[in-house]
């Protein structure tokens, strides 16, 4: 969409940079609390530029990770390399949207010794992946008319979550509206504007990543 190719540009605050990854980096007051994400299955990395910029714009290196024909299944280590660039990056939070969530699930309970944080976005741990004794920070963010992750699934997987698991439900909100790559097939309509759904998406993993430090 038009918005995310907009971004993609660097600006006054954000330094945008396209080679392995789209990074988003401030221009000062960078923290020491690193975001790293995992898009949806079958959605371009690009689709999340603006989550990136949003998140740049207050201080944190973000990192969107662009996968293999467009499928986090196929990297779901990709982090490593990503981590490995950016030593001066003290904390790691990872996360993804719907496939690229499970991927990042996988990825926080295989290395625990590296991420600090865990957002899920319209996604759950996969089967037999169980995170409630794992300590690890988590927010879940989800959507009321998701036609895809539908709430009551995502319902279902809190009790593989810690028990102090931020929960977060966005009323009107569907499962492309966490993007900007238009309709999906299988999805419901919103009853809110992409633009209010991501406002409160960017919000939610903002007051995560503050509390992560």
């Amino acid at each position: 969409m038009p918005q995310a190719r907009i971004a993609l540009a660097s600006d006054e605050r954000v330094v945008v940079k396209r080679e392995r990854w789209i990074v988003f980096e401030p221009r000062s007051g960078i923290s020491s609390t690193g975001f790293i994400f995992y898009p949806g299955g079958r959605v371009q990395s690009e689709a999340y530029a603006p989550l990136g910029k949003t998140l740049a714009d207050k201080g944190y290196q973000a990192i969107v990770v662009p996968m293999p024909f467009n499928l986090a299944i196929l990297a779901p280590d990709a982090a490593d390399e990503v981590i490995a660039a950016f030593p001066r990056v003290r904390r790691w939070v990872i996360g993804g949207h719907s496939l690229g969530g499970v991927m990042a699930a996988r990825y926080a309970h295989s290395h625990p010794d590296r991420i600090d944080g865990l957002v899920l976005v319209a996604a759950y741990p996969e089967d037999g992946l169980d995170l409630s004794r794992s300590g690890l920070p988590v927010v879940t963010i989800y959507a009321e008319l998701d036609g895809l992750s539908e709430p009551s699934r995502i319902e279902d997987s809190f009790r593989f979550l810690p028990p102090d698991a931020i929960k977060v439900m966005i009323a009107g909100g569907n499962h492309a509206g966490f993007g900007w790559y238009g309709p999906q097939s299988g999805d419901n309509p919103a009853a809110i504007s992409r633009q209010d759904q991501q406002a409160q998406f960017s919000q939610a993993i903002l007051m995560f990543l503050q509390e992560a430090g």
